[in-house]
């Protein structure tokens, strides 16, 4: 399938009722459970290092419900993107400390990859009228990188930013007291990175958090946002004490433990997919 047709798929699946296309999204989680063997191989290994204290069944449970929370995930941002503004106003829902998004003071949200990250976006900028910019990779496929940026962008005072366009733009909105929604979680390589833990597992992180804090000057606060059967619920945290330090790496360990805390409640929603410890330490062997 091409990208536009896929994209158009989507504004199709925008009208269908959120149980009938959550049902979707379940059945073409199990079958890609089934099928897709080396991301599958992916998430169970990650499980297995992050949660070696758990039996196998419940990890292969937990790595079988986050194919499904991917899938699920994807298929809403259907309605996300194109439905009618009630209709997402009605299905996404922001709790938590929201007092952190009144005034004007510099702000960085550090929004994790769980499954609802999109959902959380659209949630934050529905909510408040501050500008606000966040960072994406571009999608090889020219159709669904628009859809991709076009959709981010649907609601509130959003930039989004290519990753090549630098730390300026960045620092720039801050210092005018803007947002910045930052998934600094993944493994990006070695260049610019840090080991650090997570889950006890040393893992390369960048640590753009710590160091976009202290140039723009900016408090952080947290939001993680899950789905749930009516939509999704984005909660924010209270803005974090004593961060930034003067140490880089353990503000970055500080920001894996936190998340970890936020992914045990539920495993299952965040996203296990990628092989969050590819890159190791110099004369460490491969994981995967």
């Amino acid at each position: 399938m091409s990208g536009k047709m896929g994209v158009a798929l989507m504004r199709l699946l925008a009208h269908v009722p959120l149980p009938l296309l959550r049902a979707l999204g379940w059945v073409i989680g199990e079958v890609l459970f089934v099928l897709a063997v080396p991301r599958r191989r992916v998430a169970l290994r990650n499980l297995a290092l992050c949660f070696p204290q758990e039996s196998a069944a419940t990890r292969r449970r937990w790595a079988r419900q986050s194919f499904v929370a991917f899938c699920q995930s994807w298929l809403d941002r259907s309605w996300l993107w194109f439905a009618p503004r009630e209709t997402v106003l009605s299905r996404v829902r922001l709790t938590g400390a929201l007092e952190e998004l009144e005034g004007n003071a510099p702000t960085i949200l550090f929004a994790p990859h769980f499954y609802g990250m999109d959902a959380g976006g659209s949630a934050l900028t529905l909510h408040t009228p501050r500008a606000f910019t966040s960072i994406f990779s571009t999608h090889p496929n020219p159709a669904v990188d628009a859809w991709f940026r076009n959709g981010r962008q649907r609601f509130g005072d959003v930039r989004m930013l290519n990753r090549k366009d630098g730390v300026k733009p960045i620092l720039s909105n801050l210092r005018k007291g803007g947002l910045l929604y930052l998934l600094a979680d993944m493994d990006f390589g070695r260049n610019d990175s840090l080991f650090v833990p997570f889950f006890g597992v040393p893992a390369a992180t960048v640590p753009s958090l710590s160091r976009f804090a202290r140039l723009g000057r900016a408090k952080v606060i947290g939001m993680a946002t899950r789905l749930v059967p009516g939509g999704y619920v984005a909660e924010i945290t209270p803005a974090w004490e004593h961060y930034p330090t003067d140490d880089l790496k353990a503000d970055t360990a500080e920001m894996n433990r936190r998340l970890e805390e936020w992914v045990r409640p539920e495993p299952s929603q965040y996203y296990w997919v990628h092989k969050r410890f590819k890159t190791r330490p110099e004369g460490e062997k491969g994981l995967y």
